[in-house]
């Protein structure tokens, strides 16, 4: 159950108010015998009949509270001018209760203000003696009680009412920002999953093929080609073991290692130096990525990961890194002169499998960007190759 929800009501409360009307007639019934005072006379057929015009219409006040409030009040006057006995007060009581209560403020203000004028008149109306002035403050005060009473609970019924509906508004965007950061988080993990595995998947295809086809005529070519296989695999499965390793720990026994940032750029080129690309780096110093906050650093670093792994299948020899930290800004700019039509060989079958994957990784650079308000340009440049240049704000300013 939600918090602040009040239990559901049972029932009909249309058969409730029905059984609250049979109580009042027979409570009425219940009088009849009572003590019958001089000018007054006792209950008979008559007075049943108007007895049920005194209380019938408390089954109905909901639905037609005003129509309730007249009959009630019109069957209170016809028995006062009969002078039957005894005083039926009890029963519009009621009806000012449940007016209050299940109408509107006006219609309750209503109700009160014309029975207590038919209850006075109704006093007028008794024989002498009968009402004292105990009976008209004690009426005069029953009527204000039920009619303050029904519209103090339902103002009660009312801020419950509002506090449940904004219990479950409150829970319904709790929900809502919960499947969002679900979404968000299995975004970011499609994110590094793909990045890690197309770089190594590129790495270790490249160096297959380059191994495949010296293997008969330089085995020592061949041979650091296993070896490259057997770095870039290592790698990779140790990254995808410590992401695998913090979605299934609570987070304190879990191996957990810095995201690689702009200082791991040297690394990855070395890496990619091995895989058989070269590869020229200018990056920024220490001391000017320390206003990088950690997630545009990482972000930059997948970027340039992923063009070099795009150059590694599709352009080369050579690839081009610039990175540079200045007016709030992480620049980066990688370019290749594209692969010489001579130096193609098993590069060729790497690129065509490559191609299968419909380019996810210039769209998952575009939407890493787009998280915190980069931007991505890559094509061809003239002459040959291809340019990828991204701008990524850090959300201060650097010196």
């Amino acid at each position: 159950m939600a918090p602040f929800a009040r239990p559901r009501p049972r029932f009909d409360p249309r058969v409730f108010d029905a059984v609250v009307a049979v109580a009042l007639l027979g409570l009425l019934a219940l009088s009849f015998p009572g003590n019958v005072h001089p000018g007054q006379r006792p209950a008979s057929g008559v007075a049943w009949v108007i007895a049920l015009g005194l209380t019938a219409p408390y089954a109905v006040h909901r639905q037609h509270p005003m129509a309730a409030t007249v009959t009630a009040l019109a069957a209170l006057l016809t028995w006062s001018v009969l002078h039957v006995a005894p005083y039926p007060g009890v029963c519009l009581f009621v009806l000012v209760f449940g007016v209050a209560l299940h109408g509107t403020r006006r219609q309750a203000v209503v109700t009160y203000g014309t029975t207590v004028a038919a209850l006075a008149v109704a006093l007028a109306l008794q024989p002498p003696g009968v009402a004292v002035v105990n009976d008209w403050v004690s009426t005069l005060l029953a009527a204000s009680v039920a009619m303050l009473g029904g519209i103090s609970l339902r103002q009660r019924r009312q801020r419950w009412a509002s506090l449940e509906e904004r219990a479950q508004l409150v829970e319904r965007e709790r929900t809502e920002r919960e499947r969002a950061a679900v979404a968000a988080e299995r975004l970011r993990i499609a994110r590094e999953l793909h990045d890690v595995v197309a770089h190594a998947m590129s790495v270790i295809a490249v160096q297959a093929g380059v191994g495949s086809h010296v293997i008969d005529t330089d085995p020592d070519s061949a041979r650091s080609a296993l070896s490259a296989i057997e770095v870039t695999s290592h790698q990779a499965l140790v990254e995808m073991r410590l992401m695998l390793g913090v979605l299934r720990d609570d987070g304190e026994t879990a191996d957990v290692r810095p995201a690689p940032g702009i200082e791991d750029l040297r690394a990855l080129a070395l890496e990619m130096r091995r895989s058989g690309l070269g590869v020229t780096l200018q990056a920024p110093a220490a001391r000017e990525v320390l206003a990088v906050p950690a997630r545009v650093e990482l972000t930059a670093y997948r970027v340039v990961q992923e063009s070099l792994t795009n150059v590694l299948k599709h352009g080369g020899p050579v690839a081009h890194v610039r990175v540079g930290v200045e007016d709030g800004q992480v620049s980066i700019e990688v370019t290749d002169d594209g692969r010489p039509p001579d130096a193609r060989l098993a590069g060729d079958r790497t690129a065509a499998a490559s191609e299968e994957g419909g380019g996810h990784g210039l769209v998952g650079m575009r939407e890493r960007l787009m998280l915190y308000g980069g931007t991505l340009e890559a094509g061809p440049r003239a002459g040959g190759g291809f340019r990828v240049k991204a701008c990524l704000p850090t959300g201060a300013e650097t010196s």
